[in-house]
């Protein structure tokens, strides 16, 4: 096990825990908006957080939230270099918050998703998590940020988080987006087995997501992006999180959402010139509205799709744009 978790580190899996010293403001060179630097005081402790505030924009014109959950040893600045995601925000106007594991909770910067204290409402880091987000969100001299369309995404270890959050604070974010990641309680220890093998039985996996809702209760439209040939974290669990996310979403809807992993709404097919191909799955409501959306990039890693830097991979499809028009579909 020691080894598997130590593999798992040094591969920088679960990608993007920050580092607690950062500049409070860094000027990006490719764009005109602005990276900055806030605390916030949990119960667990000072956890630091980026916010970018896209170029041209004024205080008073409502705009979407992104939350970007890192994985293990990137910081928040990398991130957002890496993932590029402050270039869209300047282009589509709308805000970036990049969310940092910090030190004292996991030495590694890892997001502790297995941890049982990590996969409720009201919680440890879930908590903290839904804290940031509600103070971005409340920052009016800074920001109008729609309440209606709040969403979050994360790689690896954010992913998994991001998945834990879908299910812990499903009132507060709009839609979520997994890349990297597992199902909901893939492993509810310090095992990390689960990124190989996959967890549990996703419709076993999606009924506990759905009864930690609780009162909160909604269909939760998800997307997921996966490499092929992760090393990290296996396909299997890209098709795990989707079905669990299904199973979830049939239970929150009353059971009337019944679309089935084997019988996609759409396939479609791409290519990336010069890069990988991929595949593009997406299952509907009865209603006809897309609830499910999956891509999986053939001949990837353990990287963010179309991005740059260590952690990117500027192969693949824009992540960036497949999470923008999915979350852009919806508002709660």
């Amino acid at each position: 096990m020691f080894k598997l978790l130590t593999r798992w580190c040094s591969l920088a899996v679960f990608v993007g825990c920050l580092l607690l010293f950062q500049q409070s403001s860094v000027a990006h060179a490719a764009t005109a908006g602005k990276l900055q630097q806030f605390s916030y005081f949990g119960s667990a402790g000072l956890y630091t957080y980026d916010v970018y505030t896209p170029a041209n924009y004024q205080v008073g014109t409502s705009v979407p939230l992104i939350v970007v959950l890192s994985g293990c040893t990137v910081d928040s600045s990398t991130m957002a270099a890496d993932t590029g995601m402050d270039t869209l925000a300047d282009q589509k106007q709308f805000v970036v918050a990049y969310l940092q594991q910090e030190i004292f909770a996991n030495p590694s910067l890892c997001w502790n998703f297995f941890s049982p204290s990590n996969q409720y409402r009201g919680l440890d880091e879930t908590g903290e998590i839904a804290g940031i987000t509600q103070t971005v969100e409340n920052s009016s001299s800074r920001w109008t940020i729609n309440k209606h369309r709040v969403y979050l995404t994360g790689i690896s270890s954010g992913g998994a988080m991001a998945v834990n959050m879908g299910a812990a604070y499903p009132d507060l974010y709009t839609a979520i987006g997994v890349h990297s990641g597992v199902e909901y309680q893939a492993v509810t220890a310090f095992s990390l087995g689960a990124s190989v093998t996959g967890g549990p039985p996703p419709v076993l996996q999606g009924d506990l997501a759905y009864q930690t809702m609780g009162r909160y209760a909604r269909v939760v439209p998800t997307i997921d992006i996966q490499g092929s040939v992760d090393p990290v974290v296996w396909p299997v669990n890209g098709d795990q999180v989707i079905q669990q996310w299904m199973e979830t979403d049939h239970d929150a809807s009353g059971g009337s959402y019944n679309a089935s992993f084997s019988n996609p709404a759409t396939t479609t097919h791409g290519q990336v010139s010069g890069g990988h191909s991929y595949t593009t799955y997406t299952w509907n409501n009865n209603s006809g509205q897309e609830i499910e959306e999956y891509w999986v990039v053939n001949g990837m890693g353990h990287a963010w799709s179309g991005g740059s830097g260590l952690w990117g991979d500027p192969a693949g499809p824009s992540a960036n744009l497949a999470l923008y028009n999915f979350f852009m579909r919806f508002s709660n």
